[in-house]
C-alpha cells in the first residue's frame, strides 16, 4: 500500500472504493444510506448557497428543476431541494422534479425524499420524453437552476434508456433555446456529472455541468483530463464520513499549493548558496535558446542557490547576458564519462528543454545515468524524455512529459491517457522506477511506489510555450534542496512543483490575462519565498 500522505490533502476514490466506503460506513459506523443521503443532501444545499453558482439572488428568487434517476444520487438531489425550500431559498411552486420512475411503497432514501418533496407541494413527474413533459414545468421567469441527480457511482457503463434521455434533455436545456422561458440555466451536478464513471471514454454521453457538488470522497474519474471540463466548477462537499474512512479508501490525493508546499522544509536562516542546492541544467539549442533561459529562471524562482547552465557554444553568446545570476558554460557538447569532472557536483540535474535529440545528446544523457543510480535527482523534460524512452531508472528520476510526449514514450493513444491517466501512469512509473509528472489541464504525479497526486489546473494561461520549461526548473530546484535535506522523494518534489506552477498562474498581476512564461517565474519567486523563507528577528 502507498504510504499515507504527510500533509493535509483531499481523498480521491475510484468508484469501487467509494462503494466499499459506503458499505463500511453502514456496517461498522452506523451510517446507513438514509443517514448518508440526509447528510449529503443538506451539505450540498449549504455549499451551493455559498457558491457563485447560486448567483447571489434573493431567497426564493430561483426556479429549481431536479432530474432524478433511481438511486441514492437522486435522493441526494431531492434532499438538497428540500433543504433549499425549508430554508426559504426556494418556493415549492417554482420547483419541479422529473424522476426516472416513481418509487413504490418500499422504504428507500429515494422514496422517502420523494414523499416529502410532494408533501411540500413540488410538482413531481415520472419521466416520459415522448410527452415532452419538460414543458409542464412552472414558467416563473426566475433564474433557472437544474440539479442533475440522474446517475452516480452505481453506473457500470454508458448511460442508456431513460437516464440517457434525461441527460440529453439537460444538455439541450443548458445550451439554451429560442423558446420563451427556456433561457440557458445553471446546471449543478450532484457528486459527478451524470454519465461519468471509471471507464468513461470521449464520445460517451455525459452531462455538461456549470458546477459539480463533489461529495467526499471526491470521485477520481471527475479529475480525469477527459471528464474534467464537463464538471465545471468543482465545489467540495465534506463532513459526511469519518476521516479515517476517507484515508482508508483513497486511491489518489488532490493537492493544493498549501498541502504540497508543506512537504518541503523551509530554507534554514543559516543557509548558503550550496546549501540551497546547485542545479545543473543542460538545455537549449539553435532556435530554442529560450527554453534554457526559462528553465534556469524557474530553478531560481523555486529556490535554487545556484544554477549552472551548460549550453552549446552556438547559443552561449545569446544566453550568457540574458541569464542574470546563472553560470552559463559553453561546454554542453562534451560527453565524457563523468559530466562533472572538475566541477562542483550538482545537487540535482535537469536535461532536455529545447535540447535536441542527436547522438551527442544521447551520450550526455547516458553519462548521467550512473549518477542517478547513485542518488542524484535527475529531471528529464522534452527531448531528454524521448531519448530515455526505454530507460529503467533507479527511483531518482522525475519525468515531466505532456500528454503527447507520454503517449509516444508509453506507446499508448493520447485518448486513453486522457481518459484513464491513473492506471497507465501507475504502471509506467512502477516499471520505469521513475516519478512521472503528466502535464495537462489537470496534472497527475505518479510515484514508483504507487502514490498518485492530482493537481487541478484548468487555467488556459498555462497553455503557452515555455510553461513546461519553467515547471522543469521548479522540479530541479525543489529536488536539489530535498536531496540535500537527507532524503530525496521525487513524488513530493514533483507535486510541489506542479502546485507552484498552478498557483503562480493564479497570482495577482498574472491571473486573467495571457502572459510571457517568465512572468510565471516572478510570481513563483514570491509564492515560494513566502512558503519556504522563514526570517527571525
Amino acid at each position: 500500500m502507498p504510504p499515507k500522505p504527510r500533509a493535509k490533502s483531499d481523498a480521491l476514490a475510484g468508484e469501487a472504493g467509494a462503494r466499499a466506503l459506503d458499505a463500511e460506513a453502514s456496517a461498522r459506523w452506523g451510517l446507513d444510506p438514509f443517514a448518508l443521503v440526509e447528510a449529503a443532501g443538506r451539505a450540498c444545499a449549504e455549499v451551493f448557497l455559498r457558491s457563485d453558482l447560486a448567483g447571489g439572488g434573493e431567497a426564493g428568487n430561483r426556479e429549481f428543476t431536479v432530474f432524478a434517476g433511481s438511486g441514492n444520487n437522486a435522493a441526494d438531489a431531492l434532499v438538497m431541494l428540500r433543504a433549499l425550500i425549508l430554508g426559504g431559498h426556494a418556493e415549492p411552486g417554482s420547483c419541479s422534479v422529473f424522476i426516472a420512475k416513481m418509487p413504490g411503497d418500499e422504504r428507500t432514501p429515494l422514496s422517502q425524499a420523494t414523499l416529502t418533496i410532494r408533501k411540500l407541494g413540488v410538482s413531481v413527474m415520472a419521466w416520459d420524453a415522448r410527452k415532452s413533459n419538460l414543458t409542464a414545468r412552472p414558467e416563473t421567469g426566475k433564474p433557472r437552476v437544474i440539479i442533475d441527480g440522474i446517475a452516480g457511482t452505481g453506473l457500470d457503463g454508458p448511460l442508456r434508456g431513460i437516464a440517457l434521455e434525461m441527460a440529453e434533455a439537460v444538455n439541450a436545456l443548458s445550451r439554451g433555446s429560442n423558446e420563451p422561458g427556456l433561457s440557458r440555466p445553471t446546471v449543478v451536478s450532484i457528486d459527478m456529472p451524470s454519465g461519468a464513471f471509471d471507464g468513461w471514454r470521449p464520445g460517451m454521453p455525459i452531462v455538461s455541468a456549470s458546477g459539480t457538488l463533489a461529495i467526499e470522497p471526491r470521485k477520481l474519474c471527475v479529475y480525469s483530463p477527459a471528464i474534467r471540463p464537463h464538471a465545471g466548477a468543482i465545489l467540495p462537499v465534506g463532513g459526511i464520513f469519518p476521516p479515517e474512512l476517507l484515508d482508508k479508501y483513497r486511491d489518489a490525493e488532490l493537492l493544493s499549493w498549501e498541502s504540497a508546499s508543506a512537504w518541503i522544509r523551509p530554507v534554514p536562516n543559516t543557509a548558503h548558496k550550496y546549501g540551497r542546492g546547485l542545479v545543473e541544467i543542460r538545455a537549449g539549442s539553435l532556435g530554442a535558446a529560450g527554453a534554457a533561459r526559462l528553465a534556469s529562471l524557474g530553478a531560481q524562482a523555486a529556490g535554487a542557490g545556484l544554477v549552472r547552465l551548460l549550453v552549446d557554444p552556438a547559443v552561449h553568446a545569446v544566453l550568457a547576458p540574458a541569464c542574470s545570476g546563472v553560470m552559463v558554460d559553453a561546454s554542453a557538447d562534451t560527453s565524457g564519462d563523468d559530466p562533472n569532472e572538475g566541477r562542483f557536483p550538482p545537487a540535482a540535474a535537469l536535461l532536455g528543454p529545447g535540447w535536441g535529440r542527436g547522438e551527442a545528446r544521447m551520450r550526455i544523457l547516458e553519462s548521467y545515468l550512473p549518477l542517478e543510480a547513485s542518488g542524484l535527482p535527475l529531471i528529464l523534460d522534452a527531448d531528454a524524455i524521448a531519448l530515455a524512452k526505454d530507460t529503467v531508472f533507479n527511483g531518482n528520476a522525475i519525468l515531466t512529459p505532456h500528454v503527447g510526449e507520454f503517449a509516444s514514450c508509453a506507446d499508448l493513444p493520447k485518448e486513453e491517457i486522457l481518459a484513464d491517466p491513473l492506471r497507465v501512469l501507475r504502471s509506467f512509473a512502477e516499471k520505469r522506477k521513475a516519478t512521472v509528472l503528466l502535464k495537462s489541464h489537470v496534472m497527475y504525479v505518479a510515484s514508483p511506489d504507487g502514490r498518485i497526486g492530482v493537481i487541478d489546473g484548468m487555467n488556459p494561461a498555462l497553455a503557452t510555450g515555455g510553461s513546461g520549461d519553467v515547471l522543469a526548473g521548479f522540479c530541479a530546484a525543489i529536488a536539489a534542496r530535498n536531496a540535500l535535506e537527507g532524503g530525496f522523494d521525487g513524488y513530493v518534489c514533483a507535486c510541489a512543483a506542479a502546485a507552484l506552477l498552478v498557483r503562480s498562474a493564479e497570482a495577482e498581476g498574472v491571473a486573467g490575462r495571457f502572459v510571457d512564461p517568465q512572468e510565471l517565474t516572478r510570481a513563483a519567486a514570491a509564492i515560494a519565498g513566502g512558503a519556504w523563507i522563514r526570517r527571525t528577528q
